[in-house]
């Protein structure tokens, strides 16, 4: 029972607390800077990189030194990384930096009036007609940013329940008509 004891209380609470939220602020911002260099934010990423290493620098050695008198460091740690990859992950998906291509298959007969909201709010869209299994489709492809991504497809579905849609992240786009930021379809 000592040992159990001594194992939580070799080292202050203070301490504990330290490394973990310095190791989910360093590990928010390495995945934030990981998914900034995959988009082509090469500046920021970079930027980003500084911090990171000399949060990990400073709580490494914290962690490293002393960890054969309190193991607990480790584990703390270990905990800070995990919610650290996944607090990172979030903050990401909220800034939604970058453009999503939307291709959806809705029926023929909603298809005008879909086109007719996305292109009012300002949205590039571009149409092919197509053949379902059992009746004539429309297929759309949409550009937007990724910011609004999430309103287009409750927009769609509002329209057509039955529409597929498919989402891809765009690394590259050239030419053609590219909407500026634009607000929400609500």
């Amino acid at each position: 029972m000592d040992g159990i004891i001594r194992f939580f209380t070799a080292v202050s609470v203070w301490e504990l607390l330290l490394i973990f939220f310095s190791k989910v602020v360093e590990v928010a911002l390495g995945t934030i800077r990981l998914i900034l260099i995959n988009k082509g934010y090469r500046r920021v990423g970079t930027a980003l990189s500084f911090f990171e290493i000399v949060l990990w620098t400073f709580i490494a050695s914290r962690v490293i030194i002393g960890i054969a008198e309190a193991p607990i460091k480790g584990i703390v740690y270990s905990v800070g990384f995990s919610l650290g990859i996944y607090l990172g992950s979030r903050i990401e998906s909220y800034i939604a930096l970058g453009k999503v291509m939307i291709q959806t298959i809705i029926s023929k007969t909603n298809s005008a009036a879909m086109i007719s909201l996305l292109r009012e709010q300002g949205y590039a869209v571009t149409t092919v007609d197509a053949r379902g299994r059992d009746s004539d489709k429309t297929v759309l492809m949409i550009f937007a940013n990724r910011k609004g991504k999430e309103d287009i497809i409750r927009a769609i579905h509002r329209i057509d329940g039955t529409a597929m849609i498919i989402t891809n992240d765009i690394s590259t786009l050239q030419g053609g008509y590219i909407p500026p930021a634009r607000g929400l379809i609500k």
